[in-house]
């Protein structure tokens, strides 16, 4: 299924599609195919596996290492690091999607409470007249005194 609650087609490839080679992935990052090896085996990048075992990597993948490569060459981050830098991008990419769930979520609320609401005054009963106060501000004073009884 996609976003919009269709069905994918199986074969449509995406940003997600695994289908470069190891060699293929090597040659698109500018990496040895053995530093991919060793980056899968660290879990810096993981791509699928066919069923030969092979690795399949994607587009994003490619993309992926050549960010590893980026940070571990020119920024002088360890492996490690470099590890931790994935894993935190990867959970605020989470946050941001369930951000969006939620924004989703609260505007559906909101909807709902304003139909609701137009309902409950819709329901009002139209022979009742709202007392208005004629003079609010008005200094008069009225002075009440009963009458005189006579014993």
């Amino acid at each position: 299924m996609n976003g919009r609650g269709g069905r994918r087609n199986p074969y449509q490839l995406t940003d997600e599609s695994p289908v470069y080679v190891i060699s293929v992935a090597a040659q698109l990052s500018g990496l040895h195919p053995q530093t991919l090896r060793q980056y899968d085996r660290l879990g810096l990048v993981s791509p699928d596996r066919a069923a030969g075992r092979g690795r399949r990597y994607s587009a994003r993948d490619i993309e992926l290492l050549r960010q590893v490569q980026e940070l571990s060459q020119d920024e002088g981050i360890n492996l490690a690091g470099i590890k931790r830098i994935i894993e935190l991008e990867n959970q605020v990419a989470a946050l941001k999607s369930r951000v969006v769930e939620l924004q989703q979520a609260v505007e559906g609320a909101a909807a709902a409470m304003q139909q609701r609401e137009a309902q409950v005054h819709a329901s009002y009963r139209r022979d009742l007249v709202p007392y208005q106060d004629v003079h609010p501000q008005s200094g008069a004073l009225v002075v009440w005194r009963p009458k005189k009884s006579r014993d």
